[in-house]
């Protein structure tokens, strides 16, 4: 991709909210966009207005419709697609280019003079926003495609007219070794997405890999208490920038402290002015540092840096204060991995609460089955647990999983808590326990009259999970 040679791009799967991104960017960069997604959305629906042409449905024709004179240049698909896919047919018979999302992505990063791209395991959505709110602070005009819904951009997507480009980098099918960063950050490297990685030393070659993608004028941000670090910077010809809660750390963290609802308070190095965040958790301060650590490198003055920092709220669906519901608070959060979990708890335990109820959904078979023994661990750090089925997302249940199988696990480990299955949707989906209820509007009406019949005033609700229980969380604050 060029920006200055604009071309015709199709997108297979325009409708997601990181491709719908990708085809504004390269709108706003005078390409013509054309695209088709199986269902209308408003995402379609702003592309429309800006000039995309909008296809409902995957069909052959929709790559010549757009123009009878021409067919498109390039043809972008998601992982979604699958190889019978009409249109995707239809572009291979006609040798069209063909690149996927992350190999877009990739694309637009070189037309960027300080591309920034955020990994880890955990935290790339909170850091990236973090080091978004930063730039904007300093007025460096960013464009910036972040994974959740950052308020001070008012969405996903920014589109700016500087150099400066900042993006999360999933690790997931090694889609971020498509990337081409001048500054990398890796935040931790831990066991997840073993439905593609063998174990965990698939994981951190992978990371190493992304490592390795940085220009010799370029550096990486990288927490300095990963175990056997070495392994990932060794022969690296970048910058090395180290944070973290040891002493040996370039951006070493220390003396951290919290107020009544969790925010904390922190110092780096020997600066003797402390950092205050309204995002809550030890979590947050790590990637806060990490954040101010790229924010230096760049150059960003000291205020700019302060100000962003301690103005951040946080990233939709992590730790999001939601509301009360009959005296009990309602608190949203997108934790589905053992450590995430353990993090949003911990910094609960920090918050007001007389007991914490937790309801949690189970993300993918694969990883609720390779991690079951730490999930059951991390979830006992609440008071009661409420275990709703397992959001399948891309998956079939192959395996033979079950969040009883996880409710269990908790019950032997002397936790309280209890499985209650979803109930039949209008979509037909039922528990993957095979499951269905007689509810034919909310599948999670069995957990919410369980929630309401057992939380008492000054009780902390926490709705959990990368699937659709925030539901629960909408349904309640109706009530």
């Amino acid at each position: 991709m060029d920006f200055n040679k604009p071309i015709h791009v199709h997108f297979i799967g325009i409708g997601g909210i990181s491709m719908s991104a990708l085809a504004e960017i390269l709108l706003s960069a005078g390409n013509r966009i054309s695209g088709s997604d199986l269902q209308k959305s408003d995402l379609c629906t702003a592309l429309s207005t800006k000039g995309a042409r909008i296809f409902c449905g995957h069909r052959a024709e929709n790559l010549d419709a757009v123009d009878e004179k021409s067919t498109p240049d390039l043809v972008v698909y998601t992982a979604a697609i699958t190889e019978d896919n009409p249109e995707l047919m239809a572009a291979k018979e006609r040798g069209l280019p063909l690149l996927t999302r992350a190999q877009l992505l990739g694309q637009i990063m070189r037309n960027y003079h300080t591309p920034i791209a955020v990994a880890g395991t955990h935290g790339k959505t909170s850091t990236t926003g973090m080091i978004s709110a930063i730039l904007l602070s300093a007025d460096r005009d960013p464009t910036l495609t972040v994974g959740g819904i950052l308020d001070t951009i008012g969405g996903n997507l920014r589109i700016g007219r500087s150099g400066y480009f900042v993006t999360e980098a999933c690790e997931y099918t090694d889609s971020y070794l498509s990337f081409f960063p001048k500054i990398g950050v890796i935040l931790n490297i831990e066991a997840d997405h073993l439905d593609f990685f063998a174990d965990l030393a698939a994981v951190r070659a992978s990371f190493r890999q992304f490592a390795a993608l940085i220009p010799a004028d370029g550096a990486l941000v990288i927490n300095g208490d990963i175990p056997g670090l070495d392994e990932i910077t060794d022969g690296l010809t970048c910058r090395i920038i180290t944070f973290g809660l040891s002493a040996k750390n370039d951006y070493h963290i220390h003396d951290i402290s919290y107020d009544e609802l969790a925010r904390p308070r922190f110092y780096i190095g020997n600066n003797k002015h402390a950092y205050p965040l309204l995002a809550p958790g030890e979590h947050n301060v790590m990637n806060a540092a990490a954040a101010i650590a790229v924010a230096e490198y760049l150059d960003i003055p000291d205020e700019s840096i302060r100000a962003a920092v301690a103005a951040f709220r946080g990233i939709r669906r992590r730790f999001e204060l939601r509301g009360t519901c009959r005296g009990f608070t309602i608190i949203d959060d997108y934790a589905h991995h053992p450590t995430e979990i353990a993090a949003t708890l911990k910094t609960a335990r920090r918050y007001p609460h007389r007991e914490i109820y937790c309801v949690f959904q189970p993300h993918t078979y694969t990883r609720t089955h390779a991690l079951l023994d730490d999930f059951a661990e991390a979830l006992l750090l609440a008071d009661k647990v409420v275990v709703i089925d397992i959001y399948a997302a891309r998956e079939k249940n192959q395996i033979g999983i079950s969040s009883k199988d996880l409710a269990e696990a908790i019950a032997r480990r002397g936790g309280h808590c209890v499985y209650i299955p979803s109930t039949e949707g209008d979509d037909g989906t039922k528990g993957d326990d095979g499951t269905a209820g007689d509810d034919g509007h909310d599948r999670f009406w069995a957990a919410e009259k369980y929630i309401l019949k057992n939380l008492l005033p000054e009780d902390l609700l926490i709705t959990m999970g990368a699937g659709d229980v925030v539901c629960i969380a909408d349904n309640l604050l109706e009530q």
